[in-house]
């Protein structure tokens, strides 16, 4: 059995993302290729690295109009990812198109919510509720849409270990925020892994929010009867 560790590639330098590859390649089970790496060298670049014979996770987050993101993954059919990212946000449409569009193989996860996000910045963009809900949301949307699988970290789940070479990440498939196997549709197979993920890794907890203290209750001022005589002390007689 193949390991479940992708090692991200986090360079834009070509000759450099290649060293990496060619020190892991006996360790892991695929690499992962972000947006920088891509904007940077392209499919030729995406090539360049399959030389090493190991699956690629493209790491793109396409987000767009549904006929704009189908044809980017026509486009990308060529490289046979192992897994491409759109964002669940996108919407149904173009969670279908996309996954209509992805090349035999190719599994379509949906990124719920960044992990760079919180609870003021979903405010910020217009969306109510917790960040929790927010993703609860999307993942039932990604899994009615087909997508094989919906992404999201918790704030508290372990971060990625940089144990290998300087550039890497190396991601463990039960932490990895893109590995999840979290929705599954009627026509999609399972996404397995060989070692089940903690709970907490799959799920987003809601910020606790600070607590403002309660003011204590303003003492009401006693009113005075207009009517009522004022009190009078009463002399004592003098013997």
């Amino acid at each position: 059995m193949s390991s479940p560790i992708y090692v991200a590639i986090d360079t834009p330098d070509l000759a450099r993302a290649r060293a990496i590859a060619g020190r892991v390649r006996h360790h892991v089970g695929g690499i992962k290729l972000g947006l920088e790496f891509f904007c940077a060298h392209g499919q030729p670049g995406v090539h360049a690295m399959a030389e090493f014979e190991l699956p690629i996770f493209l790491d793109l987050k396409l987000h767009d109009i549904p006929n704009t993101v189908a044809k980017a993954v026509q486009a990308l059919g060529g490289l046979a990812p192992a897994i491409l990212t759109v964002h669940a946000s996108g919407g149904r449409a173009m969670l279908e198109d996309a996954k209509a569009a992805a090349p035999v193989g190719t599994k379509v996860v949906a990124v719920t919510m960044l992990t760079s996000l919180d609870a003021s910045d979903l405010t910020a963009t217009g969306i109510t509720g917790s960040a929790h809900d927010h993703v609860a949301r999307l993942t039932e949307l990604a899994r009615d849409s087909g997508s094989t699988a919906s992404s999201a970290r918790a704030p508290k789940s372990p971060r990625p270990r940089r144990s290998g070479p300087r550039g890497s990440s190396s991601y463990p498939a039960s932490a990895c925020p893109m590995a999840m196997s979290a929705t599954r549709s009627a026509s999609s197979p399972r996404v397995r892994h060989s070692t089940p993920a903690p709970r907490s890794s799959w799920s987003v907890a809601r910020s606790p929010r600070p607590k403002t203290p309660t003011p204590p209750p303003a003492r009401s001022a006693r009113r005075s009867d207009p009517h009522r005589p004022p009190s009078s002390r009463r002399s004592t007689p003098s013997s």
